[in-house]
């Protein structure tokens, strides 16, 4: 074979990796944006059984507890990392469950319940503000100018949406903001209990396992789901969208999709979610918002993306993430 045989065999198989790569790339995109938007429709649902009579607290531990039993299906691949753990480590764990899954969904479902899904998934991607703050002091790491800048965007959206014609400082906007504080300490506190060691599906699968074990204590969660036994079967449709649809269809997806993409590249398009519950919120609840909370809004999704490009972090998953081989 020629010198420029051989060239020409080189170039093409250069052309044909980066054909296959940009394809991957664009799968990547379109599960990110799925998971995103399913994401999106955790407030609907939440809204749908607080009109069948569900408060908050019912509402998080249907969606946990089913949850957790939808995912034991993943136990015996996890089981041997699972009885590795340390001691430490559960305890870390546990304290990450509680907070970052288990207080977020409290919070956020009350705060459905009391300002309406689109304004409560804003206010829980004030997120990264928190995450500044709880990394400096919890993992040591460094803020930028940027990050600040960012943070005080987000802060003044978050003031927006309480100036609108019906808005006020109430308890749905603290509680929504308490759901950002608890999802920044969800990749917060994972991060300093596994020290980046392991993979993310073991992390979430405790996590949401932890919390289901800690409701399942609590008489209310039998009380709950004989309340749903005497409900429509319709009702049982809106609790499996909130735990399968809502919770893990998407993270199965977003895993999927950072084996083909950067993780600091995939958080861009989480911002799909709150477009899509606010979306879903004015077309199926007619829950409409003033222009200043809408400029609000924004500011703070936009907060939230930018800090996504500048700082490749993510609102969604641990940050150590990053550390997930990509093609």
């Amino acid at each position: 074979m020629s010198f420029r045989s051989q060239e020409e065999t080189i170039m093409a198989n250069i052309d044909s990796t980066a054909a296959i790569h940009s394809h991957q790339s664009w799968i990547g995109i379109v599960q990110i944006i799925t998971a995103a938007t399913c994401w999106g429709t955790l407030g609907i649902f939440s809204t749908y059984l607080n009109q069948m009579g569900f408060s908050g607290w019912q509402v998080t531990i249907l969606r946990i507890v089913t949850a957790a039993v939808i995912i034991l299906a993943m136990l015996p691949t996890l089981w041997p990392q699972l009885i590795k753990l340390r001691p430490k480590q559960w305890f870390g764990l546990a304290l990450q469950s509680l907070i970052g899954v288990l207080g977020m969904s409290v919070c956020y479902f009350f705060a459905v319940s009391y300002v309406g899904a689109g304004p409560a998934v804003a206010l829980l991607y004030t997120a990264p503000v928190f995450s500044l703050l709880f990394s400096k002091f919890l993992l040591s790491e460094s803020i930028t100018r940027k990050s600040i800048a960012l943070a005080f965007m987000a802060v003044f959206g978050v003031g927006l949406t309480m100036l609108g014609e019906q808005a006020q400082v109430n308890w749905g906007v603290l509680l929504g903001l308490a759901a950002g504080m608890c999802y920044s300490l969800y990749g917060v506190l994972g991060k300093r209990a596994m020290h980046d060691a392991h993979p993310a599906p073991l992390v979430f699968f405790t996590s949401v396992v932890i919390s289901a074990c800690g409701l399942l204590l609590l008489p209310e969660t039998y009380h709950t789901y004989e309340q749903l036994m005497s409900l429509p079967l319709l009702t049982w449709g809106y609790v499996l969208g909130l735990s399968l649809l809502g919770t893990v269809v998407p993270f199965g997806l977003y895993m999927k999709a950072l084996e083909k993409l950067p993780a600091s590249r995939a958080s861009v398009f989480t911002i799909f979610e709150p477009l899509t519950a606010i979306a879903l919120a004015m077309i199926l609840l007619h829950q409409a918002l003033s222009w200043i909370q809408y400029l609000g809004v924004t500011l703070i999704l936009l907060a939230a993306l930018l800090n996504a490009v500048v700082n490749g972090t993510t609102t969604r998953v641990p940050r150590w993430l990053k550390r997930r081989k990509t093609v």
